[in-house]
């Protein structure tokens, strides 16, 4: 990925330091379990710790010759390591090495995704509570439909980011195996026990069955489970640009001082922090389909995956991580606009009550689908001709030979509309104590 969209820790997980480190935290753990049976001297593993940390370039040097990158790694710590050099990789095979710390650079990876998660999720909380009782007007097919608060969009954020916490989890588990189990996965050379061991001492699961890598369809499990944790964070940019369109302004980016928004048009301040999360949000859902297309290799193993995953792995991981980071940015300074979202709310004089006015007919005992088209007319009109619904409903005589003047104003009571909206607050959060503070703001 990019410098422009990648963070340091992340990046710092996923550089070829890092990746050498672990090959090497990899082979010292396999030759202290060879050194507990005898199968190799005393020592190796203390060694091969001592050799570190291991130059990249010189491990590149050494693969212009090889044509091989864990065999130009190997021969670069077996100079420094000496002649207990022999006994390093001791019975293993490339993958044995690759794919066991494979599992352990997605495991922390993912611990720092999962802490830019919950970091997004405590701040869309936090001004979910802030606006939970602010009105604003609710759009389906992008037109305004009936009354909800601002709040409550924010708590569908709240409560979705949540599931895709749960699907980290619980694809990170998945990802976190290592195996030591040879060529092609039916430890010739090293027994069962040592991958348990190998695998307990750095963290990891034991791959249950594996050929000579560890099955690919964890960890397309993983990166399709970042595209949908993706695809969330575009549902909530999305949602930031539209509310920041000119025509319903009801909230925007923060726009920092010194910012420009258009090389030509000076009055311009667009949401371009939430496009870029939507944007990027692109790449994960093609990420997602290579690592799908990774699961079937030949046989016990071909290299198809190989080139992919040095791609798609680390990018889908730096990406995320910078839509977090992002997301959280936008959610934090985002800029509301309360009287703008009464304008809205108002429009057309009360269109957002058409059902309540539709349902009061019925219950007076007007057929529904008479009394559809007695709400649709006044509807229409006042849409069209730019009048109030409520002033034609009024002034309607089918209707107001069936509703009392006093009905007809229930009809447009904005409270009945969002009177369950601390319920469902309440049911998300499960908190006992918001009951009260509930009450106390109301």
């Amino acid at each position: 990925m990019i410098e422009r969209y990648s963070r340091p820790e992340m990046s710092r997980i996923f550089a070829t330091t890092a990746r050498f480190q672990t090959w090497l935290d990899v082979e010292a753990a396999v030759s202290r379990a060879l050194e507990r049976r005898g199968l190799v001297p005393a020592g190796i593993a203390d060694a091969i710790e001592r050799a570190g940390p291991i130059d990249p370039a010189r491990v590149e040097e050494i693969e212009q010759t090889t044509h091989h990158d864990v065999i130009a790694f190997l021969s670069a710590v077996s100079e420094r390591m000496g002649p207990p050099g022999r006994f390093l990789h001791h019975g293993m095979t490339s993958s044995d090495l690759i794919d066991t710390a494979l599992g352990l650079t997605l495991r922390r990876a993912s611990m720092v995704l999962r802490t830019g998660l919950c970091d997004l999720s405590d701040v869309v909380r936090a001004r979910a509570m802030e606006f939970r009782r602010l009105p604003c007007v609710g759009r389906t097919h992008g037109v305004i439909a009936e009354p909800t608060t601002f709040g409550l969009k924010l708590l569908g954020w709240y409560a979705e980011l949540n599931r895709q916490l749960v699907r980290l989890d619980e694809a990170v588990l998945g990802v976190a195996v290592g195996k030591i189990s040879g060529a092609v996965g039916t430890f010739s050379h090293l027994p069962p026990d040592v991958e348990e061991e190998v695998c307990h001492r750095l963290g990891l699961s034991p791959e249950p069955v594996s050929t000579q890598v560890a099955a690919r369809d964890r960890h397309a499990t993983l990166v399709m489970t970042l595209a949908g944790l993706s695809a969330s964070l575009e549902r909530m940019a999305t949602e930031v640009r539209n509310l920041q369109r000119s025509e319903i302004l009801e909230a925007e980016e923060h726009f920092a001082v010194g910012q420009k928004g258009s090389s030509a048009m000076p009055h311009k301040r667009n949401p371009i922090t939430a496009e870029r999360v939507a944007g990027l949000a692109r790449l994960l859902r093609g990420y997602a389909v290579s690592a799908l297309e990774n699961v079937a290799l030949w046989h016990e193993r071909d290299i198809t995956h190989s080139s992919v995953e040095r791609v798609i792995l680390a990018d889908s991981f730096l990406v995320v991580d910078y839509q977090l980071h992002l997301m959280t940015r936008i959610v934090q300074g985002l800029i509301v606009y309360p009287r703008r979202m009464v304008e809205n709310l108002n429009r057309a004089g009360g269109i957002v009550y058409s059902q309540r006015v539709l349902l009061a007919l019925t219950e007076a005992g007007l057929p529904r689908e008479d009394a559809y088209l007695l709400v649709q007319r006044a509807a229409h009109t006042a849409w069209e001709n730019g009048g109030s619904f409520r002033a034609l409903t009024e002034a309607d005589p089918e209707i107001a030979s069936r509703l009392e003047p006093g009905r007809l104003n229930d009809c447009f009571d904005l409270d009945h509309g969002l009177r369950h909206i601390d319920d469902i607050f309440r049911r998300v959060l499960g908190d006992d104590s918001l009951g009260e503070r509930f009450e106390d703001d109301a």
